[in-house]
């Protein structure tokens, strides 16, 4: 039974050195230790997945906590899956010893409760998730009620923007130089032009 250790970081400023630090006791093969690098957004895992064509029946694999397989509780169901059942490996959790699948027993014991445990989890993570949500929607509703905007608020238009909007429609400025003069970017510029000039015929059709 060959031992193999999985270590992943969110980015690449973030220091590995705590996960390798808890693998030393198992004494695993630098070769044998996998490490993956990357963003919250890009979630290919090269060394991961080099890890899986590596691994056979009855190897072990140990990371230091349960959410070094993936992003969320059903990425992390999908891999305990692969790992456990398609390749009939063992994992070993080092924060978490009862979801570790590598028991003494010589039945299923261990992968049972394993699997129990990681199912618990999983729904209570997910339930949690749904009461956070719903306390945000609940608290976005009371907000709203009591006239509390979200979102960014506009920037009020210079005193001196109506006087370059007329300029610029009549072609007498160049976009670039009537932001320029009211100190603004040109594509804001623009932007709040056609607003204005939405919200003129808008109250133009009222009359």
């Amino acid at each position: 039974m060959a031992h193999y250790g999985y270590v992943r970081v969110s980015t690449k400023d973030q220091n590995p050195e705590r996960q390798l630090l808890a693998m030393q006791a198992y004494q695993i093969r630098k070769k044998n230790i996998y490490m993956d690098k990357m963003s919250g957004q890009d979630f290919v895992r090269p060394q991961y997945r080099k890890l899986l064509k590596t691994l056979k029946k009855g190897d072990l694999v140990i990371i230091k906590s349960i959410d070094r397989l993936g992003r969320n509780y059903d990425e992390i169901l999908e891999q305990w899956r692969v790992i456990t059942k398609e390749i009939g490996a063992h994992i070993e959790v080092i924060d978490m010893p009862l979801l570790n699948t590598n028991s003494a027993h010589n039945d299923l014991t261990g992968v049972f409760i394993a699997d129990l445990a990681l199912q618990i989890l999983a729904y209570v993570a997910e339930t949690e998730r749904a009461f956070i949500k719903q306390r945000q929607a609940e608290g976005i509703a009371a907000a709203k009620r009591k006239g509390i905007r979200f979102g960014c608020r506009k920037k009020e238009l210079p005193k001196a923007f109506e006087e370059y909007y007329q300029m610029w429609v009549e072609g007498r400025i160049s976009l670039r130089k009537a932001a320029e003069a009211l100190k603004m970017n040109h594509t804001t510029f623009y932007r709040r032009c056609i607003e204005y000039q939405t919200k003129m015929e808008k109250n133009c059709s009222k009359m």
